[in-house]
């Protein structure tokens, strides 16, 4: 772990618990605050836009309460044939969901910025990417869809499945440069981000 001396102050701007265990693993020292902000589409935007305009107002909206500070700010759309899959909310909306993507492809973009609160000028504070992680479901029978929702209940999450938990079953093929990206903060892309505004994760 780099002594926290070392790092500039470090701002996770979500609530989601997924996200914060995903930071955790950098050993960084990290707070998080959730942003206000809404998180409803666009009319007509499409779903990567919607991804990186979320990603970046969540970390505007943390870093101007928290001048000088590095703001992660992630958001993730979950796409079928190009379409937005959102979170199911209950039961039988995720029955649905999963009753439509098995057998089938389904894309998610997650959006990423790193906002240094530390730069000269607004326009260089943000670093912002979107990883893509194509997802294909197995063909799986209703009965084990709905066992599956009631053990997990993940009507918290885009698609309908905890792909860190025993919603990994339910997947035949995961195919992204950054494996972190499905389960909503894409590591391999934020470490290079923190690595370009200056954090060493090696004492180096």
């Amino acid at each position: 772990m780099i002594p926290s001396s070392a790092v500039p102050r470090l701002i996770l701007a979500s609530s989601s618990a997924y996200r914060r265990e995903l930071l955790g693993r950098l050993g960084l020292p990290f707070e998080a605050v959730a942003p206000a902000i809404d998180e409803r589409a666009l009319p007509g935007e499409a779903p990567q836009d919607t991804a990186l305009r979320l990603a970046r107002a969540k970390a505007a909206a943390v870093a101007a309460l928290h001048p000088g500070a590095l703001v992660i700010g992630s958001d993730q759309v979950a796409t079928l044939d190009g379409l937005q899959i959102g979170k199911p909310g209950d039961h039988a909306r995720a029955l649905a969901q999963l009753q439509l993507m098995r057998g089938r492809e389904v894309v998610f973009h997650t959006a990423l910025c790193l906002w240094d609160g530390r730069a000269a000028e607004p326009s260089a504070a943000a670093q912002v990417e979107n990883v893509q992680v194509f997802v294909r479901f197995r063909d799986l029978p209703d009965a084990e869809l709905d066992a599956y929702l009631r053990i997990e209940q993940p009507y918290d999450c885009a698609g309908s499945a905890k792909n860190e938990g025993l919603g990994i079953a339910l997947l035949e093929r995961i195919a992204s440069s950054d494996p972190t990206a499905l389960t909503g903060l894409p590591l391999i892309a934020l470490t290079g981000m923190l690595r370009r505004a200056g954090v060493r994760f090696f004492g180096a």
